[in-house]
């Protein structure tokens, strides 16, 4: 008798799941998903939890929907609340299980959770752990993992030469029955206020989309931006935008928590290519999985140096641990309008462009020299779409402790005029400055105070000083070169 539980993780979808795959020869087989009490944990330094309140709308939006595509297939989805490491070896003790199935994670404490639960086990229980949420198996790409290269380019020109990404699987038409003796009845997935938050959070109509999540929708957004849209023939030209649902594909949400497979949107590419159209921004879509993939395999290497404050280079950097200056970055109170606009974005979405988070990390890491962790562990609370490898591994390399070991930096000042030299995007976010030209934003920092009274901002009151001297800021880092 085969008594299986499929232990998901990062991969909340039934189609392209491995482990589900292989649990379906099972004789019953229990769908389980556990909501770890570490999120909720306050940050020891400051304060906030690992998952604030719209990332985790976001991933109970998830469950419901994975719930009712098992409940389609005769099956259901349990949510628990707790620790992991107690909860699943009480289930297996509980229903008999013979075979624990599960998506393998190789950051730190992913893997460290997934050995505490293995010794915590009392029966003889096989633990079948599967490579995911990449587009390359573990095992098609050309490297081992100690060597798998510091530079992402000769990462990825030898895995497109040599790799080749399998086609995505399909979904179950049918599943094994639940336990006997297991309760079928009501969802088990908990409200935000069963999790501790004291509100529901409201959509703010100045986001660039409305993120809802779940498989479901994973696919709709993929149809939408894809087909429906056609904005795919143009995402090279468009992807560093700032406002607006289309300039980039904002699939990051659904391939963060697995509602949404890299192989499936490969396929679509793909289809796309031969259907319509096949040129550089097709081709960027993929090279841009390939980069996600890239941090996942990095940690199979470096972690857990990644999480070091000298990263894989083992950089000695004086880091500053100042709450109050970090409060204002996060508050989006810096007093530069491009930072204030992106952070202000995060905290009323969940949401920030790209663009958006290089410039923000490069400020906090670079110009203000606080310790890069607590921006990643912000972005981490934050985010709709964090992802443990991308999140960390970005911010690494931005804060020049990754795989750059180059001094790179982002201008603030020449980045805005670049990216939103008419001021529209901070004025979206920063009504406070609507009455101010917009191709002064740019360079707010340097405003005359008498005349932004002519604006009807008085500085200091209306709008924040500037937190540090910029340019001074920009000296010191030219001179490090």
């Amino acid at each position: 008798m085969k008594n299986s539980l499929l232990w998901f993780r990062n991969d909340l979808r039934l189609h392209d799941h491995i482990p589900l795959s292989k649990a379906l020869d099972s004789n019953t087989l229990l769908p389980l998903y556990v909501i770890d009490e570490s999120l909720f944990e306050p940050h020891p330094q400051l304060g906030f939890k690992k998952m604030e309140i719209r990332r985790a709308q976001f991933l109970l939006e998830t469950l419901a929907d994975l719930d009712g595509k098992l409940r389609s297939l005769n099956s259901k989805l349990l949510v628990l609340v707790g620790d992991p490491a107690k909860l699943i070896p009480e289930l297996i003790d509980t229903y008999q299980i013979t075979d624990l199935y599960h998506q393998a994670e190789p950051a730190y404490e992913e893997r460290a959770l997934r050995n505490k639960i293995k010794n915590q086990i009392t029966l003889d229980v096989d633990v079948h752990s599967y490579w995911g949420s990449t587009l390359y198996q573990l095992s098609d790409i050309p490297f081992s993992g100690s060597e798998i290269p510091d530079v992402y380019t000769k990462f990825r020109k030898k895995c497109e030469k040599q790799s080749v990404v399998r086609d995505p699987l399909s979904i179950p038409d049918k599943l094994p029955p639940l336990p006997q003796n297991f309760e079928s009845g009501e969802s088990t997935i908990p409200s935000l206020e069963d999790l501790g938050y004291d509100r529901e959070t409201e959509f703010d109509d100045r986001a660039v989309l409305r993120f809802r999540g779940g498989e479901t929708e994973g696919i709709k957004r993929m149809n939408d931006y894809i087909w429906e849209g056609d904005h795919l023939k143009n995402y090279k030209k468009t992807r560093n935008g700032l406002l607006g649902a289309n300039y980039s594909s904002k699939f990051s949400p659904w391939l963060a928590v697995g509602a949404l497979s890299p192989r499936m949107i490969h396929k679509e590419v793909k289809k796309y290519e031969h259907e319509r159209v096949n040129n550089r921004s097709t081709y960027w879509m993929i090279f841009e999985l390939i980069w996600r993939d890239y941090w996942k395999f990095l940690f199979v290497k470096h972690d857990p140096k990644i999480f070091y404050p000298g990263g894989i280079q083992d950089k000695q950097v004086d880091w500053k641990h100042d709450a109050e200056i970090f409060n204002r970055w996060t508050d989006g109170t810096t007093g530069f309008p491009f930072v204030d606009a992106n952070m202000r974005e995060l905290k009323h979405t969940g949401f920030m462009s790209n663009r958006g988070r290089q410039n923000v990390a490069s400020v906090l890491a670079k110009n203000l020299g606080i310790d890069w962790r607590w921006g990643a562990a912000w972005f981490e609370s934050q985010l709709i779409d964090y992802d443990v490898y991308s999140n960390y591994g970005n911010w690494a390399y931005i804060a020049g402790v990754g795989t750059d070991p180059r001094n790179r930096y982002f201008h603030i000042v020449n980045q805005a005029k670049k990216y939103d030299h008419d001021g529209e995007y901070m004025q979206h976010w920063l009504p406070e400055l609507s009455k101010v030209p917009g191709k002064l934003l740019p360079e707010f920092h340097e405003q005359n105070s008498e005349e932004m009274k002519m604006y009807d901002v008085v500085l200091g009151e209306d709008y924040p000083e500037p937190i540090i001297d910029l340019e001074e800021s920009y000296e010191r880092l030219r001179e490090r070169n």
